[in-house]
């Protein structure tokens, strides 16, 4: 033997000197060539393409949105403030040689003058926005052409500037002038000077979504700001410092520098607070994509477990030679290692290709999503797909594939020795552990990683109890089946089904996590869509009102019942400033978090009820008593601000102490747009108090004329439009549907990999067995049948359990990551079975068919 290892080697034929490397290119060079390595390929491009097409976009989305971000905020660095910004940061500034541009925003009364001396001006509460030259730095305002007349319904697109109103003039938003019945060229009137109105605005990037900011707007010059002396002690008033720059190193130094003289008052701006009324969908869109990705995925890293258990079965002569001709289990294991290594990173080429292919077409599927221009992709999704095939093979085929290095060499001459027999719970817990990391990395969400691989994990172990359960009740039935020659397919099957029992155990769970995967997309395109739809439905409120008084509510109702809007319900408002938890004076230097200092700086909007709102969900302890003191807080800010339950808050309302105990924790659909608080308390506490009411509701398009009416009969109400960030949300819920339904498609193709894999891991021993029953007189026909009822029968067992699976999984992401209501559909269950059934034994019949029509000489030749 130690003779020929020093033979020069041939392809499967090791010396003493090969190498781990060497030899790994061979065995590659080998099983490429005899076609073994096909499936896992396939098997695993199409994992990542799935995974690469969602991180191309969303790395292109996230580029997009970073270098847009300085559009949106109307500066590189903005600094904002309740009191004037320092001279020294605008010193500072130009010092270093950056652009600078400061604005001045607070909420006032604009009014139209009448007609007639003794009649009433008309008024509206506007949002006022004083801005400096050169305004804005980044990004530019859109507003009608010059020489437009009117109110502005036929402006077009308008023309994009970067500079401020003329001293004397003010633009002004559509809603400003049809609430004040004026045309471009009137004048109005703010404070004590009046401003001809020259320009409407049409898109402001940078103007953020407080309560302020949707009251229409009225921007002039900041040179006419002391002129209407409009702000006096006590105004609350928001100040911006604008800072750009093309010198990236001078804009970041800027940055820090103010970032460290920061005081209470003031912060830097960010995107994220810019446009938080589009956090929560961005943010389920990604969920949704990244886990259709996944899915898609984890049905294809299936096969790739089924391909490498198939692949190491028809090795195991070939790796028992090698070890009769003395090569060492350390150098089989490393070669292994390294062959799957190359495999993979080949298989994650092609499906980072196809995946960069691809994702063009899901770029154009979301294009109402995408308002901004996209970048192009960084490599890093390349990288995250390299890895992504590393770890599916070391997860999904690393354990069966390292049992050929422990074959035994007597093999060679014992056909019935095979590799020590791996562990079960080993090559389970690699492939959930791959799965995991996989899901966690992709998704970026612990939740859906969790819930997600929880899921499956119970899942395939749950399939292959049941499934070896069935096996063992089904395998009796072939006893009481008739002799006859009609039943004589049934037996076949049963016998196949139960002589095969590890086989057909694997082979049934298998499908049923694949099929429960592909089932999962289902539910997510159809059931979560649809609940997510239905949590932002078209009717959703686009209309908030504010200052609705006590004695208002009634005629409020009225005016609005007319209108034929029903179940409209008006929310008490109290302003109230929390100072003491525990007993323990708070104060915004309490806290480190910028956040948490801006909160306790300002007060709450406080409001009290008997029930919790029903778009409001108990997310810890319990609901408030209506006849106690107590107070049910939103999540996030107990975060924020460290509070936890049984915490004894005491909160400044119009100079009277009101102290209130934390009972229970609240989760808000804020993109349901409806009215949302953060703190809610008990009636009996708070119903005394100075108040006023808000509420939201849907206002049909026709029915414009209802908010005028109601400005008009009660002068002091606030009513905001909300229609365009509603627009936009229910615009990026439908593409993203579009974008899951593109990304089905890669599940789809996935599923066929997968049935064909496990078709493939038992199409050896089918060979066998059919040469011999040929040989012993059975018909083609009659083995044809048995090979379509037994795969039927694994097929219908597997949809029904990946049904069952796919309903519970559906439920939890839905409770409990996506956070809306589920209603899932029972339809699955016998849709599942069925098409499990079917599915199986078609593509069984069409991938065996050649099985039963191989001579039974050849078979039994070995040819």
């Amino acid at each position: 033997m130690k003779a020929h290892l020093r033979t020069p080697a041939g392809p499967g034929r090791p010396h003493s000197g090969t190498s781990s490397w060497r030899l790994s290119l061979i065995l590659l060079q080998r099983d490429w060539r005899a076609g073994e390595l096909r499936l896992l390929l396939v098997a695993l491009a199409v994992a990542v393409a799935a995974v690469s097409t969602v991180g191309f976009f969303i790395d292109r989305l996230g580029n997009a949105l970073a270098g847009q971000a300085t559009q949106l905020l109307g500066g590189d660095v903005v600094v904002s403030a309740d009191h004037p910004i320092p001279a020294a940061w605008v010193d500072e500034a130009a010092r270093r040689g950056l652009a600078q541009a400061q604005t001045v925003s607070f909420p006032s009364m604009a009014l139209a003058m009448a007609d007639k001396p003794d009649a009433l001006p008309a008024t509206q509460l506007a949002s006022v926005k004083a801005v400096s030259a050169g305004y804005p730095l980044r990004g530019g305002l859109t507003v009608t052409a010059p020489g437009a007349q009117g109110t502005g319904s036929g402006d077009g697109q308008g023309i994009v500037l970067n500079e401020a109103p003329q001293p004397g003039t003010v633009w002004v938003d559509r809603a400003l002038l049809q609430a004040l019945g004026l045309e471009l060229g009137q004048q109005l009137q703010l404070g004590e000077k009046r401003f001809r109105i020259e320009r409407l605005i049409l898109v402001e990037p940078d103007r953020g979504t407080s309560f302020i900011n949707f009251a229409p707007r009225a921007m002039l010059s900041l040179q006419d700001l002391p002129a209407t002396r409009l702000i006096q002690p006590g105004s609350r008033v928001s100040y911006r410092l604008l800072v750009a720059g093309d010198d990236r190193a001078a804009v970041a130094g800027f940055g820090t520098w103010v970032k460290s003289r920061l005081r209470a008052g003031q912060r830097m701006e960010t995107l994220e607070e810019g446009r938080p009324e589009l956090r929560m969908t961005l943010d389920r869109s990604q969920q949704f994509l990244a886990l259709v990705s996944l899915l898609s995925a984890l049905i294809a890293a299936v096969a790739i477990g089924l391909a490498a258990r198939r692949f190491a079965e028809r090795h195991l002569d070939g790796f028992a030679v090698l070890k009769a001709l003395g090569a060492r289990q350390r150098l089989l294991v490393q070669s292994l290692l390294l062959e799957m290594l190359w495999l993979s990173l080949a298989g994650a080429a092609i499906g980072a290709l196809v995946g960069w292919a691809a994702h063009w077409a899901l770029i154009g599927l979301a294009t109402a999503m995408i308002e901004i221009p996209l970048p192009p992709p960084s490599w890093w999704p390349a990288l995250q797909a390299a890895a992504a095939g590393i770890v599916l093979i070391l997860g999904f085929a690393a354990v069966p594939v390292l049992r050929l290095a422990g074959v035994p060499p007597l093999r060679v001459l014992r056909r019935d020795l095979g590799p020590p027999a791996a562990s079960v719970w080993l090559a389970l817990g690699c492939a959930v552990l791959a799965f995991a990391l996989l899901l966690l990395w992709y998704a970026g969400d612990r939740k859906v990683a969790a819930y997600a691989t929880g899921g499956f994990f119970a899942g395939a172990v749950v399939f292959a109890v049941v499934a070896w359960g069935g096996v063992k009740l089904l395998a009796p039935l072939r006893n009481w089946v008739g002799r006859g020659p009609r039943t004589a397919s049934l037996r076949i099957a049963l016998a196949s089904w139960s002589r095969r029992q590890g086989t057909s155990v694997v082979q049934t769970a298998a499908l049923a996590v694949g099929l429960m995967a592909l089932m999962l997309l289902t539910v997510t395109r159809n059931d979560l869509l649809d609940s997510w739809r239905t949590a932002s439905p078209a009717d959703a409120p686009n209309r908030f009102v504010l200052n609705v008084q006590p004695d208002q509510r009634e005629l409020f109702q009225e005016i609005v019942r007319g209108a034929g809007i029903q179940g409209v319900e008006l929310y008490p408002m109290i302003r109230g400033r929390l100072v003491a938890v525990n007993g323990k004076p708070i104060s915004p230097d309490s806290f480190e978090e910028e956040r948490a200092r801006r909160l306790v700086n300002r007060e709450f909007n406080l409001s009290y009820g008997e029930r919790m709102p029903s778009h409001n969900q108990l997310d810890g302890g319990r609901w408030l008593a209506p006849d106690r003191a107590e107070v049910s807080a939103e999540q996030g800010i107990m975060d924020t601000l460290g509070l936890k339950i049984s915490d004894r808050l005491r909160f400044d309302v119009a100079g009277e102490m009101v102290e209130l105990e934390l009972v229970g924790t609240r989760k808000l659909a804020w993109d349901s747009m409806k009215v949302n608080f953060f703190m809610i308390g008990s009636p009996s506490a708070l119903q005394d108090r100075p108040q006023s009411f808000i509420t939201s509701f849907h206002l049909p398009a026709d029915q414009g004329a209802v908010a005028r009416t109601l400005v008009d009969r009660m002068p002091n109400l606030t009513v905001v439009d909300t229609s365009a960030i509603l627009r936009q949300v229910q615009s990026m819920v439908d593409q993203v549907v579009r974008a899951v339904q593109f990304l089905f498609l890669f599940a789809l193709a996935a599923g066929v990999v997968v049935l064909y894999a496990a078709l493939a891991s038992s199409r050896d021993e089918r060979v066998r067995e059919a040469g011999l029953m040929r040989a012993l007189g059975a018909s083609r026909r009659q083995l044809g049948n048995s090979q379509v009822l037994e795969l039927a029968l694994s097929g219908v067992l597997a949809g029904l359990l990946a049904a069952i699976g796919a309903i519970l999984v559906g439920w939890i992401l839905a409770s409990q990551v996506f956070q809306f209501p589920y209603r899932p559909g029972w339809w699955l269950l016998p849709a599942g079975a069925l098409a499990g059934g079917l599915f199986s034994a078609g593509a069984g019949w069409w991938s065996l068919r050649a099985v039963v029509a191989t001579p039974p000489m050849a078979i039994l030749r070995g040819t």
